[in-house]
């Protein structure tokens, strides 16, 4: 499945204003496009952007920005989306991909709790033009996703560079202490609650392999007691 994002949006509320140095591009960071395809090693995520840039000269090819991609189950998972300052709008993640040009990772959460996070094996990012392909341990499956761009920083401690009220040359100015990290979210067009209500909404259709499993379990431990109790009135009635 494919989805596509407005073109000229990757200004967070429309006033962010760039850093100066390194030059980057508001259409570096802009989101194009996302694919999210089935393969057997599990769910390669295809990202595409307004245009290429790496400033910091990454061996990837890609180290304008930082993509985080949440990935939403059936049922449960977390709702606030880790380092971007957003919550969901509904549902929770399950897996977390943060996806930089120096390294990415990938973490589940099983639960309902962050704190039972665990790390996955590291997803695979190869870069060609302004588009971004990330292989990765998620389980095949039908999902939907939260997906953000933000600005790199290879200063802060997840290569986030976090908007502030304070105004340099080297940092990502907003209106405003505490606005979202991300300068562009995939949404529908005219949705801005990312930044102004501080919630963002999934695109997609969830049915995960995990809550799948849960569910079949489940009728078979129903199937199991039904049996269980035919078997006893049959017993009953020849003793």
């Amino acid at each position: 499945m494919t989805f596509t994002d407005p073109s000229g949006d990757a200004r967070g509320d429309g006033g962010y204003i760039y850093p100066q140095r390194p030059a980057v591009t508001e259409r570096m960071l802009d989101l194009d496009t996302f694919t999210a395809e089935r393969s057997e090693d599990g769910m390669t995520f295809t990202v595409t952007l307004g245009q290429a840039g790496n400033p910091y000269g990454a061996p990837s090819g890609y180290s304008a920005g930082v993509i985080d991609i949440f990935v939403r189950g059936s049922a449960g998972g977390e709702r606030r989306l880790e380092g971007t300052g957003l919550t969901a709008r509904s549902g929770g993640w399950r897996y977390h991909l943060h996806v930089t040009g120096f390294g990415s990772t990938l973490r589940a959460v099983y639960g309902n709790n962050l704190a039972d996070a665990r790390q996955l094996r590291d997803p695979v990012l190869t870069v060609s033009g302004r588009t971004l392909t990330i292989r990765t341990a998620v389980p095949a499956g039908t999902y939907a996703y939260w997906v953000t761009s933000s600005l790199y920083s290879p200063l802060s401690p997840d290569g986030v560079l976090r908007p502030t009220t304070t105004r340099s040359p080297l940092t990502l100015q907003a209106a405003r202490e505490n606005a979202p990290s991300p300068v562009d979210v995939l949404a529908e067009p005219g949705d801005t609650l990312a930044f102004t209500g501080g919630t963002l909404a999934s695109v997609g259709q969830a049915r995960d392999t995990y809550t799948g499993a849960l569910a079949g379990l489940g009728f078979l431990g129903v199937a199991a007691t039904i049996a269980g109790g035919v078997w006893r009135r049959r017993l009953q009635r020849h003793l």
